[in-house]
């Protein structure tokens, strides 16, 4: 079986990933860097783990959201699509099974909110509440707030995030703190509600509920 420390190994995944980024950093957008991938993996693992899935789907879930950027290389927009081919191509060549394969594609392939994205297995469930949940202050590359745009302010009022999984009472909640003298909570949900409406879709596709709390206060 092909592992996660397999594919962080492959030359060609550290270099599509390392390029990517720095391709859409001349666009301005947000750290898309190995430490975004890494936690998206971690936590796509957890996800599935501690909700009981096997150990292989996890791993699967792991390898998914490792490389769901990858397809950054290409294009910013529609990067789920080209990822879902460039992964296609890679664990082709590493030997992974193809069904295995054709769910690590679905999963990537459906993670964005630009194109509808939804979640078509267990999996991609998974990489959409980890990815989307991935909010914070330090991955906005842009020093002059002045220069903001609207998603680079909210991802930098953000100060700490936490996605917590209670298996007992099939509840998901994100919780966020937010420093409202950058932006206000409801500023937050505005332009994020199409991500938190894909997280709360992928949690009822995971048998959960989906609970955003902001600064202690429930928006969904």
């Amino acid at each position: 079986m092909v592992t996660l420390e397999q594919v962080k190994a492959n030359t060609m995944v550290q270099a599509y990933m390392r390029l990517g980024n720095e391709y859409i950093g001349t666009l301005g957008a947000i750290e898309h860097n190995l430490n975004h991938a890494e936690y998206v993996s971690m936590l796509s693992h957890e996800i599935l783990k501690k909700l009981g899935f096997s150990e292989r789907q996890s791993e699967l879930g792991a390898i998914a959201g490792y490389l769901h950027d990858i397809g950054n290389l290409v294009n910013r927009y529609g990067h789920g699509m080209s990822g879902a081919l460039l992964a296609f191509d890679t664990l082709m060549e590493m030997g992974m099974d193809p069904a295995e394969i054709a769910a690590v594609m679905g999963a990537i392939g459906n993670h964005e909110e630009h194109a509808g994205g939804n979640s078509v297995n267990v999996i991609g469930a998974a990489l959409i509440l980890a990815d989307k949940s991935d909010v914070h202050r330090s991955r906005v590359r842009k020093h002059e707030i002045s220069s903001f745009t609207p998603r680079d302010r909210v991802n930098y009022a953000v100060t700490d995030t936490n996605l917590l999984i209670d298996a007992d009472n099939k509840l998901i909640s994100l919780k966020i703190d937010i420093d409202t003298e950058v932006c206000s909570v409801m500023e937050y949900f505005e332009i994020f509600l199409t991500k938190m409406l894909m997280c709360r879709r992928a949690a009822q596709y995971l048998n959960c509920e989906f609970a955003l709390l902001v600064n202690n206060n429930r928006l969904l």
